[in-house]
């Protein structure tokens, strides 16, 4: 059913979730898997770079090193994800990739907002479904370690 799914990581919780839902629906599908991480815009973190020297390096290192763990994680169960860093808004940067890549489905966690929080996402764009052209799962279904391992072993074990 999915060629290529996206799968939106942020070394969160939620994240984490998504990587593994994502991971185990990618393998029952034989689809090729991208795994995107997405730095916010670092306008904040370059004027602390003029009074703190490599907080704008530091930033960034982070996020390449979360991107990094979702890669080695799957690449020990046998996936080869294709790997990408990028820079801005979250949903406006995986709708881009989305894009870019041509994939089917874009798999992403779901973190709880307060009230407020809602309303001041309003028209920056927030809304991912805004943004991409293909179908969108929520990753909502936490799953333990011992469980994964099983179901992603299970998922080769049942292709042709």
């Amino acid at each position: 059913m999915y060629r290529k799914i996206l799968l939106a990581y942020d070394g969160t919780l939620e994240g984490a979730i998504a990587l593994r839902e994502g991971a185990i629906l990618a393998k029952q599908c034989g689809a090729e898997v991208f795994i995107l991480s997405v730095a916010p815009d670092a306008s904040g973190v370059q004027i602390a770079e003029g009074v703190v020297g490599g907080a704008l390096s530091q930033h960034m290192e982070r996020y390449r090193e979360v991107l990094e763990r979702g890669v080695n994680r799957l690449t020990e169960l046998g996936m080869k994800p294709s790997a990408r860093l990028a820079v801005g808004e979250p949903a406006r940067a995986i709708g881009a990739f989305a894009k870019e890549a041509g994939v089917d489905l874009v798999v992403v966690g779901h973190q709880k907002r307060r009230l407020l929080e809602r309303w001041w996402s309003g028209p920056s764009g927030a809304y991912i479904s805004d943004h991409i052209d293909c179908s969108l799962l929520i990753a909502r279904n936490a799953v333990s370690d011992a469980d994964f391992e099983a179901r992603m072993k299970a998922a080769e074990a049942s292709k042709p």
